[in-house]
């Protein structure tokens, strides 16, 4: 029988805060996801702005949902694990919805930005004009090369595994999974490449939404006005800068993530799975409150929970 892994104080502490992280990250968005989907059921459309956040929401769900299957039998039982095919499709599904999440996330920067910035170049002129053309393209080209690199990851783990199948015996089982984690530097490299890309987008969409607004707050100084787009340039500015600073320290710990040094060190894994764990469902709680429509239907539910708990006592 294959051996059984004892599981120490550390990864007891690491899988219960992962599955608490995980299981509020799926509710966050299933309810982002079942609010749109009401939504658009009841006026038989959707925004752009909704588009993208029913993907978004739907790819964290899923995302979650296989990272907390592989985070916890990696820890628990990482024996169980590195067998075909359940590791091969595990990391497919895990690549495939990760990368989704990136994009996705970047593409609502950038429709943020298009939207609210004010610029009198042609081509941002163009842009505007065509959003809701362009965001059904943007976000299947954003799904299809997430797809993409979810089957290159899948290849990558047939082939490893295949590699270390023959040593897999009970006394070095585990030197085959340090092996394979020093095989998979180039899937993190591949995520290294996605992430650096959606933060490039967000990046440059918030510079150039903070230059829109400093230029639209210049005129309506000169003008000793007042203006409604102000406040929305204001909005979505909050959003984008708080999603910088989330992607920014995110890249810093996927960064100490895929260096094999940092892994051995207990205290650094940890608050790498904490943090990288809980920015897609924090950044998630923010949308929610930066959507109107998300944010009634969310206060409205659990003031309806409070009232029947107090109609309880």
């Amino acid at each position: 029988s294959p051996k059984q892994y004892n599981v120490t104080s550390y990864g007891a502490m690491a899988v219960a805060i992962i599955t608490l992280e995980a299981f509020a990250g799926m509710w966050i968005n299933a309810f982002i996801a079942c609010v749109l989907c009401i939504g658009w059921v009841k006026k038989k459309t959707l925004n752009s702005n909704e588009k993208i956040l029913l993907l978004l929401g739907c790819c964290r769900f899923c995302y979650f949902s296989f990272s907390w299957v592989y985070s916890s039998l990696s820890i628990t039982y990482p024996n169980y694990l590195y067998v075909q095919p359940t590791f091969q499709l595990i990391v497919f599904f895990q690549s495939f919805f990760n990368c989704s999440n990136l994009w996705v996330s970047a593409c609502l920067c950038v429709f943020y930005c298009i939207k609210i910035a004010n610029f009198r170049n042609s081509f941002f002129i163009y842009l505007k004009v065509k959003t809701d053309t362009i965001v059904p393209w943007l976000l299947l080209a954003s799904v299809l090369s997430a797809l993409a690199i979810g089957i290159i990851a899948y290849d990558m783990a047939v082939s490893k595994l295949g590699n270390n199948h023959n040593s897999t015996g009970q006394e070095n089982f585990s030197k085959v999974i340090g092996k394979m984690d020093g095989n998979f530097f180039q899937v993190y490299f591949i995520y290294g490449f996605g992430f650096v890309t959606s933060f490039t987008a967000v990046m440059c969409s918030a510079l150039l939404l903070l230059f829109s607004l400093w230029r639209h707050k210049c005129k309506m100084q000169k003008n000793s006005m007042n203006s409604l787009s102000m406040d929305a340039h204001i909005k979505a500015m909050k959003s984008i800068l708080s999603f910088f600073i989330m992607y920014s320290i995110n890249f810093i710990f996927l960064i100490l993530s895929l260096i094999p040094s940092t892994k051995e060190e207990n205290y650094v894994a940890f608050l790498s799975l904490l943090f990288l764990y809980a920015f897609p469902g924090v950044h998630s709680l923010v949308l929610i409150f930066s959507n109107p429509k998300l944010e009634k239907t969310l206060i409205r539910i659990l003031s309806c929970v409070k009232c029947k708990d107090c109609m309880k006592q």
